[in-house]
């Protein structure tokens, strides 16, 4: 022990009690909170809503959609938010034809085909915050091979002037 206490003197760090560190929290106290909720929630204008955000999931494995859909579903559960999952019954097939031969032959040919499935997952009303913590979780696990695109919309209240107009019909 001793040993330690003087190796703590020699050293560039001093050593002081707590006492110090008492007095930098109380001085710490008085500052401003930058950073506080209610503070951001003043200055900042009122979050959007959204009805709903649908994502459009597409790939070539169907096995892979299924997962990744019930992992977006999972998602969105853990932030209690109502979702739902449904796919298209058939694929879209999109086929090509070419010569077996480089040159001739023009009667022997071969077919490929790509089926590109659909997967659609649709979240229920959120706050924007949400929908964007939502949407950058989800997109940030896209497995390979799976392409995106999510719709958003937005609820909004009537403008100024339709609500005149609707007072004044009901006011004759």
């Amino acid at each position: 022990m001793n040993s330690l206490t003087q190796l703590l003197r020699n050293s560039l760090i001093q050593y002081k009690p707590n006492s110090s560190i008492i007095k930098n929290a109380k001085k710490w106290q008085n500052l401003p909170k930058f950073y506080s909720t209610e503070a951001l929630q003043q200055q900042s204008e009122p979050d959007k809503l959204y009805k709903f955000v649908e994502l459009e999931l597409k790939g070539h494995d169907p096995a892979v959609l299924k997962s990744y859909a019930k992992f977006a579903i999972t998602a969105g559960n853990h932030l209690d938010v109502n979702s739902i999952s449904w796919n298209l019954r058939k694929p879209v097939h999109e086929r090509h034809t070419v010569l077996k031969s480089v040159h001739i032959y023009k009667k022997h040919r071969v077919q490929y085909e790509i089926r590109t499935y659909f997967t659609f997952v649709q979240y229920k009303e959120l706050t924007g915050s949400t929908a964007d913590t939502l949407l950058e979780y989800v997109q940030r696990n896209l497995p390979e091979g799976v392409g995106m695109k999510s719709t958003k919309v937005e609820l909004q209240s009537l403008p100024p002037f339709i609500t005149e107009e609707e007072s004044t019909k009901s006011d004759s």
